[in-house]
């Protein structure tokens, strides 16, 4: 399949400003960019579309939807990635870390027992080339559970894994400092008893006393060895952010305050939220809301989550806020900034030598809508 193509007419979104001009792409790879428009017959016409890098998702759970569509329901492996693939490419998001869970809080839950298959179909798909977009795998470490250190040792050097994210749910901390909080939504969502409920918290606080500490030292080192990026999970406090940045993370995943999320940027970690945080307006759980952390200017890097469209969604948003966050910087939240936290330097940006992972944008009133997806030059959606 080819991958070379000479685009013109669009407008193509660089890292600190938008031209008008011409891109072209060769062996995969964008070669040329240049400032107004080529006369050249063979040259695609883009009609003034916006030209954008293809997102770059750091952490979504997107593919458990696709395993289980509904309760009960164990969906065939290889045919949920692939379709959670292609939702994928659809949004724009041409390099996903499919987020998966060491270590279950949800007592009824299933992602232990689905993390083989999920691995097996992840591996299988991508190496036979039936995926459209690059997938790589991001580790959430619950240090809290008994298990998490011994699956971890299994999984740490497959492939796949670029990115590690050290999380700790016990109740009374973090993104549930409040214990009537960690009750109404773990006993809403999995319909437990207040019992079980009760006995829940009790195993929870026990396993935390027992493995938290320990764990969350083991993982970093072998990280640390192995050069694998690192993340926090809802640092909450000036203490955990300080942690985070002595165990060497570099991003930080969801802070839960305003005092963690200035602290941590202010030390180098690159603050992620959640583009549905964006799009809604505020955070689900109550927690802080991104758009007041883009309008101090300590918003890097933006995750779709658990809704792949939202990272386009808030892109639009942030740049018709005004709030001084440009359409360059609100795609580098999407794209240049996870590639470069995540140490993935050939993508993320419009610019020469870098894959040529692009896409055409196409602006409708109050909409951004995805009209083509690249990846290496190779039309994919």
């Amino acid at each position: 399949m080819s991958s070379n193509m000479l685009i013109k007419n669009a407008h193509i979104v660089l890292a600190d400003e938008v031209i008008h001009g011409s891109v072209v792409v060769e062996n995969g790879l964008i070669k040329e960019i240049q400032q107004g428009n080529s006369s050249l017959p063979q040259a695609v016409d883009w009609e003034q579309d916006y030209l954008m890098p293809g997102f770059i998702e750091l952490h979504t759970d997107n593919l458990e939807r696709y395993m289980n569509p509904r309760p009960g329901v164990d969906w065939p492996s290889h045919n949920a990635v692939l379709a959670h693939d292609a939702q994928i490419v659809g949004a724009g998001i041409t390099t996903v870390f499919d987020a998966l869970s060491i270590g279950d809080v949800n007592p009824k839950g299933m992602r232990l027992a689905q993390l083989p298959r999920m691995l097996e179909a992840i591996e299988h798909e991508s190496d036979y080339g039936h995926t459209r977009a690059d997938h790589f795998l991001h580790l959430r470490c619950e240090v809290s559970h008994e298990k998490t250190l011994d699956i971890f040792k299994e999984l740490v050097d497959y492939k796949r894994v670029h990115l590690v994210s050290i999380m700790d749910h016990t109740p009374g901390q973090r993104q549930f400092v409040k214990i009537e909080k960690y009750r109404e939504y773990y006993q809403g969502k999995y319909h437990l008893s207040d019992e079980a409920m009760d006995a829940f918290i009790e195993k929870q606080t026990r396993c935390a006393e027992l493995y938290s500490d320990p764990f969350r030292k083991q993982i970093v080192e072998l990280c640390r060895a192995r050069n694998l990026s690192l993340a926090s999970h809802d640092d909450a406090t000036e203490e955990h952010v300080k942690e985070s940045a002595e165990c060497g993370m570099t991003i930080a995943e969801f802070p839960t305050t305003h005092e963690a999320a200035e602290l941590s940027h202010k030390l180098g970690l690159a603050v992620l939220m959640g583009a549905p945080n964006v799009v809604r307006g505020g955070s689900h759980s109550g927690n802080i809301a991104a758009i007041d952390l883009a309008k101090k200017g300590i918003l890097d890097i933006l995750s779709s989550d658990y809704y792949p469209a939202s990272l386009l969604q808030a892109v639009r948003i942030l740049m018709d806020a005004d709030i001084g966050v440009s359409l360059p910087k609100a795609v580098d939240m999407v794209a240049g900034a996870p590639a470069r936290a995540a140490n993935l330097p050939d993508r993320g940006q419009i610019a020469i030598g870098l894959l040529a992972d692009i896409m055409r944008i196409r602006r409708s009133q109050s909409q951004f809508i995805v009209k083509e997806v690249y990846k290496k030059g190779n039309r994919v959606f």
